[in-house]
């Protein structure tokens, strides 16, 4: 029995030197295998360069674009909000000219010639900064530009044409500012004319 165990631990610790053997040439192929040469080292390096390179390429023309437009369009947000003081003139001016109480006052004309001059005032500097207000009657409807409020049958405009302008709407440079909000044509309801006809006729034979 003891002959029997020690060969038996014999064959255990030949099996175990094997394995291990079998694992130490594993690995130092394996290692072998990562191990690359300098030519590839080097064009792994100028890959990462590149890389790296066309990274900062990339931040700095964000850099230049960020710089760009806050220069170009720092007061974006103001001039917006500035809008409000155009529309509050010619809201004050319509609001003085319907009240019927003041409509033979000499001195509303005087108002209106000072709200007039401050309005112009507004839409010079508005100019000097590039911010000019969008045309709209009679134009076609151009979604980028023009917001359609409202429809009015018009026989003598092609469908689609800016009849009223109910806000006027203004670009900074080729931004848009906001859009002009506008009332465009819409061809006469047919049924509605086929109505009146027919009720004319009607009156017709009565006669």
């Amino acid at each position: 029995m003891d002959k029997e165990n020690i060969n038996k631990n014999n064959k255990d610790k030949m099996s175990n030197l094997d394995e291990k053997n079998l694992a130490e040439n594993t690995e130092e192929k394996d290692n072998e295998k990562k191990e690359i040469t300098p030519e590839e080292k080097i064009i792994e390096l100028e890959d990462k360069l590149t890389r790296t390179f066309a990274e900062m390429e990339n931040q700095r023309r964000r850099y230049e674009k960020e710089k760009n437009d806050a220069f170009e369009y720092g007061g974006f947000t103001f001039a917006r909000e500035t809008l409000n003081l155009l529309d509050n003139l010619d809201r004050s001016k319509n609001s003085l000219e319907n009240d019927e109480k003041l409509k033979n006052v000499d001195s509303l004309k005087k108002i209106f010639e000072h709200l007039d001059i401050i309005k112009k005032d507004m839409v010079s500097i508005f100019k000097k900064n590039n911010i000019e207000q969008i045309e709209t009657i009679n134009k076609k409807l151009d979604p980028n530009f023009h917001q359609a409020m409202m429809e009015i049958e018009d026989a003598g405009k092609e469908p689609g044409t800016i009849v009223q302008e109910i806000q006027s709407g203004f670009m900074m440079k080729d931004r848009l500012l906001r859009p002009a909000l506008v009332a465009v044509s819409k061809k006469p309801n047919n049924s509605v004319k086929k109505d009146e006809i027919d009720k004319n006729d009607a009156k017709k034979e009565k006669n």
